[in-house]
């Protein structure tokens, strides 16, 4: 009988996860580009990182000075929740635009997940040991390549939605 309430009870989870999870693929298909671009985290930017945010790959800092720039797990979070928000760009100009390569949104979508990864990571590293030397480097690494796709992203939309352009430079 104990058995059986467990197995219902796991079903029921798997079910309403499902059913949310279709929820949400269904809000973020239809949003609109001032919705994503509503969703952009302004309060810590990329740019104190980098003399060429968003227009060039890299970074102008060392670990020591970056961790300080993106003033520690503030910035790390924002890098994780915009890198999802600039994944969806990808997806709207893919979707509304003509053309779009699907390479290049494809790797968008990776650099978002590997951004994700590096500030879990090192958010986690933080949580045991503070700042050290692991922590900054994790760090450095998820910025340089969140540096990186804020660039492919300007890229993909010069190339493809140019009109989009000002907006997400505004908002970065």
């Amino acid at each position: 009988m104990v058995l059986e309430v467990f197995q219902l009870a796991a079903v029921l989870a798997v079910a309403a996860y499902f059913v949310h999870w279709r929820k949400s693929a269904k809000a973020r298909n239809s949003q609109t580009w001032e919705a994503l671009l509503a969703k952009l985290r302004p309060e810590w930017s990329a740019r104190e990182l980098s003399d060429h945010f968003l227009w060039q790959e890299g970074l102008s800092a060392t670990p020591e000075e970056a961790w300080k720039r993106m003033e520690g797990p503030k910035g790390l979070w924002v890098m994780y929740q915009n890198a999802r928000v600039m994944a969806e760009m990808a997806d709207y100009a893919a979707k509304h635009c003509g053309g779009v390569d699907p390479l290049l949104v494809e790797t968008l979508h990776s650099d978002a997940m590997q951004i994700r990864v590096c500030v879990i990571t090192a958010l986690v590293q933080y949580g045991f040991r503070q700042a050290g030397d692991g922590v900054r480097v994790n760090a450095f690494r998820a910025a340089s390549m969140y540096t990186g796709m804020a660039a492919r992203t300007t890229q993909l939309l010069q190339a493809y939605a140019a009109a989009m352009v000002p907006d997400f430079v505004a908002a970065m």
